[in-house]
């Protein structure tokens, strides 16, 4: 039982590290590559994701699953912010 709790503790902050980026995604996908401002969307949520990571129990070994998360809602959000401008 506690393992479960475990695991689904674990797949809950992956999810939350994709929902927090979508949005950040969708924001850098306006901003000029490499600029200060997509800088700030790429990276922002990392001590919010970090600080999630260390209060949930989870050790440094999972920091690539969460990396991963966040990658996937930059992408997402930059991919939802492509299509949007496309049909305008």
């Amino acid at each position: 039982m506690e393992m479960l709790r475990y695991i689904l503790s674990l797949i809950g902050l992956i999810l939350l590290a994709v929902a927090i980026n979508v949005p950040l995604g969708y924001l850098r996908q306006n901003c000029r590559k490499f600029s200060l401002a997509w800088y700030f969307y790429v990276h922002i949520s990392i001590p919010v994701i970090v600080y999630l990571r260390i209060k949930g129990g989870f050790s440094w070994r999972f920091i690539p699953l969460t990396l991963l998360g966040a990658f996937a809602g930059q992408f997402i959000g930059g991919a939802i912010n492509r299509r949007r401008n496309k049909n305008e």
